[in-house]
């Protein structure tokens, strides 16, 4: 459904704050919490009696005091960092776990750079060693992604509008 569709929410100075779905922004400009900024070429919301353009992007109203926000760290969100791909063989298909490179048993800890995608091959292969021991090393580092990153690449880009607010041009 068009409802349905993702639309990228700005604050006031045009800081990439979040995305929702276009009813919730719908919702949002009728209550007059946001502004449309883009839409969707020619697609439109109708009801019995008016039709709406579909948002793309919209700004809200007034400036919300955003604190430093961290992605949640949780095992979804370990594998779309690592975009479902091994970091150990760097194969993308079959089912993806999450490895600890360094083992909880050698002190390791539950942190953005300490967890990384691993398939079940080389999971098993490391087993609870490190990976050098076991003649593994890391296609990338692991580190923890900015909130901007998380939208860039994690949810990613649901209208090519999009990419001048997540500095992408």
């Amino acid at each position: 459904m068009l409802v349905d569709s993702s639309v990228l929410v700005l604050n006031q100075n045009y800081e990439p704050l979040s995305v929702c779905t276009a009813r919730r922004a719908l919702v949002m400009q009728f209550m007059g919490k946001v502004e449309i900024v883009e839409t969707y070429d020619g697609l439109k919301v109708h009801s019995v009696y008016r039709s709406f353009p579909l948002p793309s992007v919209v700004r809200v109203g007034s400036y919300i005091k955003v604190r430093y926000r961290k992605v949640q760290l949780t095992r979804k969100n370990i594998i779309k960092r690592d975009r479902h791909t091994c970091q150990y063989c760097g194969d993308r298909t079959g089912p993806m776990t999450v490895d600890h490179i360094i083992p909880r048993s050698f002190g390791g800890s539950e942190t953005w750079e300490n967890l990384t995608c691993a398939c079940s091959k080389c999971n098993n292969r490391k087993g609870d060693l490190l990976a050098e021991k076991v003649g593994m090393r890391l296609k990338r580092r692991a580190r923890r992604p900015s909130h901007i990153q998380f939208i860039q690449s994690f949810i990613g880009i649901g209208d090519e509008r999009w990419k001048q607010y997540l500095f992408l041009d």
